[in-house]
């Protein structure tokens, strides 16, 4: 028989988001979601889009996903950039397309930028190519460590949103600073929804989501990490400028060049990925429309059903 949405509370063509830190249990959440409403999940992880990127992003594997559609995962090389307006594109299509078809989208994953893109009317600012091409050669040149700390006297909001490491965001950030004049926060739109959607928050307290992040970390290194990322150098990993900055991938690649041990990658993958999950719940609680989920709820499944029914 197949799930019946019209008695979740739901808007037609609405989407519901599944969102939060990394850990929390969005995934699982969403499949049995997906199974209780008749659903279909649109990934919004933005390294669960690269191919290869398995272990360490911790991406359900095709049995995990316990017939579930997923749409949106193994979509882009290593080697390519990301895109959030590419992602958009991809993502919006495969929401109508899901909701053309009768069933529930459900946006899974903790990328705020990727969530906001397709929830929402959101334009992004121009590029200009020189500038660009200059940002890009001071960062091939320094490295992002003080491209971060301009970023960080220029925009202090976005410098606490952008990890340190990674260049790129960095260079767009600081290239959107300079063409509009305003802080990279302030050139983000107010929120005016794209779809009618419902936000579900899932977060766990930070001592019981430390340790469940530790021993997710130890996991991945016991079902092969370095094997995984040994693999994808062959695939051009080093030379991708997003995927490569991926957390654990980018701690392994170190160990493999000699600059750590594989010991101090394991322990740096746990504190980065700690201090990843702060930020990302951080984005997410300044959004007073999210409705917040305990993730170690035994009736958290009840509860997120009944967050829909009383969605309004």
């Amino acid at each position: 028989m197949r799930p019946d949405s019209s008695g979740s509370g739901l808007r037609p063509g609405a989407v519901v988001a599944v969102v939060g830190p990394t850990g929390a249990g969005k995934s699982a959440l969403s499949i049995a979601l997906a199974h209780a409403l008749g659903g279909e999940v649109v990934n919004a992880d933005s390294m669960q889009l690269y191919r290869g990127l398995d272990i360490g992003t911790a991406k359900l594997t095709p049995a995990e996903r316990a017939g579930v559609p997923h749409h949106l995962l193994d979509i882009w090389e290593v080697t390519e950039p990301a895109s959030v307006v590419g992602y958009q594109r991809l993502a919006r299509a495969a929401v109508d397309d899901i909701l053309a078809r009768g069933r529930v989208p459900l946006l899974v994953g903790g990328s705020g930028l990727y969530v906001r893109a397709v929830l929402e009317r959101f334009e992004f600012p121009g590029t200009d190519p020189v500038l660009r091409e200059r940002l890009e050669q001071e960062l091939a040149d320094a490295g992002p460590a003080p491209l971060h700390e301009r970023l960080r006297a220029a925009d202090p909001v976005a410098a606490a949103t952008i990890l340190p490491g990674n260049g790129r965001r960095i260079v767009r950030a600081l290239e959107v600073i300079e063409l509009t004049g305003a802080p990279f926060v302030a050139s983000l739109p107010e929120p005016t929804p794209y779809y009618p959607s419902v936000q579900l928050g899932v977060d766990l307290d930070t001592e019981a989501l430390d340790e469940r992040l530790a021993v997710r970390v130890d996991r991945m290194w016991a079902d092969g990490l370095v094997a995984e990322t040994r693999e994808l150098v062959g695939r051009g990993l080093r030379e991708g400028r997003t995927a490569n900055r991926a957390l654990g991938y980018r701690q392994v690649l170190g160990a493999l060049a000699g600059e750590l041990t594989e010991t101090e990658a394991y322990e740096d993958t746990i504190r980065a990925t700690r201090r990843f999950a702060r930020r990302q719940r951080s984005w997410f609680r300044r959004d007073l429309r999210v409705r917040w989920l305990d993730g170690a709820a035994p009736d958290l499944v009840s509860a997120a059903l009944h967050a829909l029914r009383t969605a309004g």
